[in-house]
């Protein structure tokens, strides 16, 4: 019986990359998912792959930019699935460049899909994870906001910093209703990752050069199985933490 066994959790993002990563990770580790996202088809794609691992898994779309429609879409994960007992903000479109070549709709893009979709699904998922006896949140955060030259990520590290500082402060709040909330600065080979490294094979070649264990991370085995041990019972009293997952990459003092 795996560690998550009879748990429901909710993966924003999850129908492709580091999101499907997760939720195939939390599946195989017992829980049933709720996998989110914008594209039917890539959402399809994922709950095919849990069921085939023998577990339970629901699609359901949302714009997370939109974020009137999101306590209506927790409402309806938990109609569906019963409750939720983890959260996972994934979900990011944000835009990345030199701050005085972005516009303010794509700055603010990054802001609605990140520091406001995380409240929004926080607040909405509250009530349920209390209800079960307290739950686990993991909000996905970067590397980024403590990079020492942020050149082109000013705007993407902007609105992870935020997120991070509203799962500190969730963490703080929340505990007394035994729910824990941390965040993970994950590297991994997305879809995303892969389109750069080929676009710039050169930098990308730099940039793994600089990770102490030598090499990127891999969506479920590296980043996945991290949350299912973060979210489960042996990790019970960790809270309001932020975790690198980069391979010994960036330092968060």
């Amino acid at each position: 019986m795996g560690t998550l066994q009879g748990q429901v959790a909710l993966v924003t993002g999850a129908g492709q990359g580091v999101g499907r990563g997760i939720a195939l990770a939390l599946a195989d580790a017992g829980a049933s998912v709720a996998v989110v996202g914008r594209t039917e088809a890539k959402l399809q794609d994922t709950c095919a792959l849990i069921r085939e691992r023998g577990a339970r898994a629901e699609p359901f779309t949302v714009d997370v930019a939109d974020t009137a429609a999101i306590p209506p879409l927790v409402e309806r994960v938990v109609r569906s699935t019963g409750g939720v007992d983890i959260l996972v903000n994934n979900a990011y479109a944000g835009a990345f460049g030199p701050l005085l070549s972005m516009s303010d709709d794509d700055f603010q893009r990054g802001f609605r899909t990140a520091p406001f979709a995380t409240f929004a699904f926080m607040k909405a998922c509250h009530p349920h994870l209390k209800a079960n006896g307290g739950g686990s949140i993991v909000n996905l955060v970067s590397s980024a906001m403590v990079r020492w030259d942020p050149t082109t990520f000013g705007a993407y590290a902007a609105a992870k910093q935020a997120v991070r500082s509203l799962t500190r402060t969730a963490a703080v709040e929340w505990g007394r209703d035994g729910i824990r909330a941390n965040s993970i600065a994950p590297h991994a080979l997305s879809p995303g990752l892969e389109s750069w490294i080929e676009a710039n094979p050169e930098e990308a070649a730099a940039f793994a050069a600089s990770i102490p264990l030598g090499r990127i991370g891999e969506c479920e085995a590296d980043i996945g199985r991290a949350v299912v041990a973060l979210v489960g019972p042996d990790m019970r009293y960790l809270t309001g933490a932020t975790v690198p997952l980069d391979g010994g990459q960036a330092f968060f003092g």
